[in-house]
């Protein structure tokens, strides 16, 4: 092991992991409906298209013309029935509605209870994210506990490494906690 080289690879990666974590989880939090309107509650939507399943955006476009109301508009009519099905299969609070060229679904405002029921779900993943970033601390601090029994480093640059380990982690944790408290107050302002 090329000591600093190595180990700097090590925390390199390890902070790209751990960044990685927390925007998969600000990604996954796009998908919750917050009670307006957001194009990215389509993201997991499929539809049959000339025989293959495609992705909503690749044949539609998705445009938010009021707070709480989407528009899906084919970019090929041919395939808005298929659209239409899909939407319906989603549940959305409410059922998509078409006029033979626009398919529109107005969203409910959310209950206090339904408001609860998300920031319970938003603190679940975020624990999920959380524990996702301290099993990545805890790989790294493997295979640099390792390097030390080998004798490829110290035992204070182990203790070095492992504070640095250690910084890498809080900071990836704060920025969870920093995207909870922010999803929680979009969730819980009316």
């Amino acid at each position: 092991m090329n000591n600093e080289t190595e180990v700097s690879d090590i925390l390199v990666s390890l902070e790209n992991e751990m960044k990685g974590k927390v925007e998969k989880f600000k990604k996954e939090l796009t998908t919750l409906r917050t009670g307006r309107a957001n194009p990215q509650l389509l993201d997991g939507v499929f539809v049959e298209y000339y025989g293959a399943k495609v992705p909503l955006k690749q044949i539609a476009s998705i445009s938010i013309p009021e707070a709480r109301t989407l528009e899906v508009r084919p970019f090929d009519m041919s395939a808005l029935e298929n659209i239409e099905a899909e939407l319906k299969k989603m549940d959305l609070g409410s059922s998509p509605s078409s006029d033979g060229k626009i398919i529109r679904i107005n969203l409910p405002a959310m209950t206090e209870e339904q408001r609860k029921k998300m920031v319970k779900m938003v603190r679940e993943m975020g624990e999920e994210s959380k524990i996702a970033i301290r099993n990545e601390r805890r790989d790294a601090l493997n295979i640099l506990k390792k390097a030390e029994k080998r004798s490829e480093i110290t035992e204070d640059d182990l203790e070095s490494y492992e504070q640095k380990v250690q910084a890498l982690t809080d900071t990836h944790i704060k920025g969870v906690v920093g995207v909870i408290d922010f999803k929680e107050k979009e969730l819980l302002t009316i």
